[in-house]
C-alpha cells in the first residue's frame, strides 16, 4: 500500500503514523522540495529555505508537529510554528509569507486518535501524485544533515491568524452586519480564528464545539454531526448555521428552519453570485460526479457550465488549475475560491454565503431554493470484483435504469480505489424510486461480480 492517500498521509496516531515516520517524512520532504529551480536560487542567495509548519488541537498534533519540525530543522529547513490554525489559514501563509513549502498536521473530520500530515507545496499548493510519490521514494534514500550554522531554526510564526483575519475580511463583498450566526467550529482548528472573523465583519455570533482539549474533536459536533448545530439555530431564533470540521476546510450549513444546506446548495449560490458580477471564469462550475442532478439544472437554467470531475477536492483543484476557473469544490462542503484560496476554506466559504443573505438581503432558505435536490440514494455493494464494472450484464442492467429514469434521474456506479467494493449512487424524482433501482442494480452487482 502506498503511505500517501488522497489527502496526504493518514491513521492511527502511535500506530501507523508514529513520531519517528513523521522525522523521516519531514525530512525526505526536504530532499526532494529542496530542489528546483527557485529552491536552488534561494541557495544560491546564501538563504535557507524556510517552511510552514501548523496543526489542529488534537493532542497527538503535538508530538507529531514537534517531530515535523525537527526533521526538517534538522536537514537545514527554516521552520515557522503557526500553532493550531485551520489547513486553509496554512494554504494561505505558505502563500502569503512566500515559504518554500509547509506541513499541517490533521485528520480533517476523523476522530481524535487519528491523525495526518498535509503537505503543500510553494505556493500554497497541495502537491501532485508525482511528488509525493518521490517523497516516500526519498524516504529510503540519504538524508540531509548539516551541522553548525547550517541547520534550521524553529521560530513561532507569531502573527499568523492575523494575517489570515485580515485576507478573509478582505475577500468578503458585503458585511455581515444583522445577522446571528451560529458557529460550530467542531472543537477543531477553527475555534479560535472562526469566531473572531465572523464578529469582525459585523454578525452577531454565537459559538458551540469550540472548547478543544485535544479528545473532543469532531466528536458529536461539526460538519458530520449537523444535528447539534440545527438544533441550536432553530431554539435560538438564529438566521443561518455554519458548521466547520476538524481542520476547517470544509463548509456546510443550515437554514433559520434546521434544513441542512449542501455543498451542491452553497456552490449554488455562490455561482450564481458570482456570474452576476462577472467573478465566475467562463460562466463554469467544477463539480465531482457524485454532485447532485439538481445543481446541473440549475446551473444550466442560469447559463452555467457544470464541468465534472473524479470524486476528491485535488481533482477539482486539478481541473481548476488547468482550465483557470474561480469555483469548484465538492457536496461534502470542499468548496475551493481560487480567487482568494489555493484549497478548500471553511471559513471563506460561510463568510461569503452570509455576505450574500446581508447583500442580496434574503434567507438562506430562498437562497438555497435556486436549486431543487434530487433525492440521492447510495448502496456500497461489499466483496465483487471492483475492477468489474465493465461487465455486459451490469453494464445492460445499468442503460435499463438510466432509460427508465430519463431526464428525472441519474444513475452512477464508482469502483473503491481501495477495497473490493462497488458504490451504486441513483437519483431521481422520488426517494423509493431512487431506492427501488438503486437496490436493483446493486443486487446486479453483487450476483455478477462476487469474489
Amino acid at each position: 500500500m502506498p503511505l500517501f492517500g488522497t489527502d496526504g498521509v493518514r491513521g492511527l496516531a502511535n500506530g501507523l503514523l508514529t513520531a519517528e515516520l513523521a522525522l523521516h517524512l519531514a525530512q525526505a520532504t526536504a530532499v526532494v522540495l529542496g530542489q528546483g529551480r527557485s529552491a536552488e536560487a534561494r541557495k544560491a542567495e546564501g538563504r535557507r529555505l524556510t517552511a510552514v509548519v501548523a496543526r489542529d488541537p488534537r493532542v497527538s498534533g503535538e508530538f507529531l508537529a514537534a517531530a515535523v519540525a525537527a526533521g526538517l530543522a534538522s536537514s537545514g529547513v527554516d521552520v515557522l510554528d503557526a500553532g493550531v490554525i485551520p489547513t486553509p489559514a496554512t494554504a494561505f501563509l505558505i502563500a502569503d509569507h512566500d515559504a518554500d513549502f509547509g506541513v499541517m498536521v490533521s485528520a480533517s473530520h476523523n476522530p481524535a486518535p487519528d491523525n495526518g500530515i498535509k503537505i503543500f507545496a510553494r505556493g500554497g499548493t497541495k502537491l501532485p501524485d508525482v511528488v509525493e510519490q518521490r517523497i516516500e521514494s526519498a524516504l529510503e534514500g540519504q538524508r540531509l544533515q548539516p551541522t553548525g550554522a547550517g541547520v534550521g531554526r524553529i521560530r513561532r510564526f507569531a502573527d499568523a491568524e492575523d494575517r489570515y483575519v485580515l485576507h478573509l475580511l478582505g475577500s468578503l463583498p458585503h458585511r455581515l452586519d444583522g445577522i446571528h450566526v451560529v458557529l460550530d467550529c467542531a472543537h477543531g482548528a477553527a475555534a479560535g480564528v472562526s469566531p473572531e472573523t465572523f464578529r469582525d465583519a459585523g454578525a452577531q455570533v454565537t459559538v458551540i464545539g469550540a472548547e478543544p482539549d485535544g479528545l473532543n474533536i469532531n466528536d458529536g459536533v461539526g460538519s458530520t454531526h449537523l444535528d447539534v448545530l440545527a438544533e441550536a439555530v432553530v431554539r435560538l431564533g438564529a438566521d443561518v448555521g455554519i458548521a466547520h470540521d476538524g481542520d476547517a476546510d470544509r463548509c456546510l450549513a443550515v437554514d433559520a428552519d434546521g434544513n441542512v444546506v449542501d455543498g451542491d446548495q452553497i456552490m449554488a449560490i455562490l455561482a450564481v453570485a458570482m456570474k452576476e458580477r462577472g467573478a465566475l471564469a467562463d460562466d463554469t462550475l467544477v463539480a465531482t460526479v457524485m454532485s447532485n442532478l439538481g445543481l446541473h439544472r440549475a446551473m444550466q437554467a442560469h447559463g452555467i457550465r457544470v464541468l465534472q470531475t473524479a470524486v476528491g477536492d485535488r481533482y477539482v483543484l486539478e481541473a481548476m488549475n488547468e482550465g483557470g476557473y474561480s469555483l469548484g469544490g465538492e457536496q461534502s462542503g470542499h468548496v475551493i475560491m481560487s480567487e482568494f484560496a489555493t484549497t478548500g476554506d471553511g471559513l471563506l466559504t460561510g463568510l461569503h454565503i452570509v455576505a450574500e443573505m446581508a447583500r442580496q438581503k434574503k434567507t438562506l432558505a430562498e437562497l438555497a431554493s435556486i436549486m431543487t435536490v434530487y433525492p440521492q440514494v447510495l448502496v456500497n455493494v461489499r466483496g465483487v470484483d471492483r475492477d468489474g464494472v465493465a461487465d455486459a450484464d451490469v453494464q445492460e442492467a445499468v442503460a435499463a435504469s438510466s432509460a427508465a429514469l430519463g431526464d428525472s434521474g441519474r444513475v452512477l456506479l464508482r469502483a473503491s480505489g481501495t477495497e473490493p467494493l462497488v458504490r451504486v449512487m441513483v437519483e431521481a424524482a422520488d426517494e423509493h424510486t431512487a431506492r427501488a433501482h438503486a437496490d436493483k442494480l446493486a443486487a446486479v452487482v453483487q450476483e455478477r461480480l462476487a469474489l
